[in-house]
């Protein structure tokens, strides 16, 4: 039978529809595999035979996927960052001071980043420059030769791609940034972890993710308006949306649709929120009951 020559690339087009079938096939699959599992360990949780701690970490790792770095990133305003600009002497005692190990390095600007430098490479750099076979003294320091190159990731990369590219890059630090380039903020692989297992901290740790969180002898709690709502859901086992939100402050400000004011209130999704500190157009401070 011949071919009717109105569709000539019949064959062909009929074999990409299908391919995409497939694909959105495997896709619903693959999702409905996923809330098969993450309802088996709800109902485990409920039913008394999994531990709270265990179900957030099984759960934690089945929303990689569902999750982006911009959720969870630490934001621009609070990277501590290194002005290559500054004196020698005065760029060692920063870095000495900060309890990170690896620091931006901007000039002029913050959006314009030249690269990384890590605690330990700058060191290494001094004790050379003082100690080594051409002693040139700390003033001859580079700071920017001393910095590795940057590596900037989407803030649109989902969680677990991003996870799997730093293992396959054998590093754990990635500035964010959004569709214009501009810098948004920085995560790290520890980021990504601690959304399974969750607070990794030692020694160096200056504050506790969940330190913004004060309960109250009314039953209310002080809740840091920066603090996630992921973060707020699994140190209280509640369930506020964080679809079109990722801060406490941010959600107050969805559903109010405005920037509150101080001592202003507002219900929703069952609780009752007031803003107790505000700071430029930030709400810093919220009181959050039950209702």
């Amino acid at each position: 039978m011949a071919t009717d020559p109105a569709f000539p690339a019949a064959p062909g087009l009929f074999r990409r529809v299908l391919r995409v079938f497939r694909r959105e096939s495997h896709e619903s699959a693959m999702e409905a595999l996923r809330d098969d599992i993450a309802g088996a360990i709800a109902i485990g949780h409920s039913g008394g035979a999994m531990e709270k701690d265990a179900r957030d970490r099984l759960l934690g790792a089945l929303d990689l996927g569902h999750r982006t770095v911009d959720e969870i990133m630490r934001h621009r305003r609070q990277i501590e960052m290194i002005d290559a600009d500054l004196s020698p002497g005065e760029i060692i005692s920063r870095v000495l001071a900060s309890p990170y190990t690896r620091l931006p390095i901007f000039r002029d600007s913050d959006d314009t980043i030249l690269g990384v430098v890590h605690a330990k490479d700058l060191l290494r750099e001094v004790d050379r420059l003082v100690r080594g076979v051409d002693v040139a003294g700390i003033e001859a320091l580079d700071i920017v030769k001393v910095a590795m190159k940057p590596y900037f990731i989407p803030e649109t990369t989902p969680l677990d791609e991003q996870m799997r590219e730093f293992l396959a890059r054998r590093t754990h630090f990635a500035l964010v940034v959004d569709e214009y380039g501009a810098l948004q903020g920085l995560i790290t692989l520890e980021d990504i972890l601690e959304e399974i297992v969750g607070d990794i901290t030692d020694e160096f740790d200056v504050v506790k993710k969940d330190a913004g969180l004060t309960g109250l002898e009314d039953g209310a709690w002080l809740i840091d308006g920066a603090m996630t709502i992921r973060d707020l859901n699994r140190a209280m086992d509640w369930h506020l949306p964080d679809d079109e939100a990722n801060t406490v402050a941010g959600l107050v400000i969805h559903e109010a649709q405005m920037i509150p004011n101080e001592g202003q209130v507002f219900s929703f999704h069952g609780f009752r929120f007031e803003v107790l500190g505000k700071r430029e157009n930030r709400i810093t401070r919220l009181k959050l009951r039950p209702l």
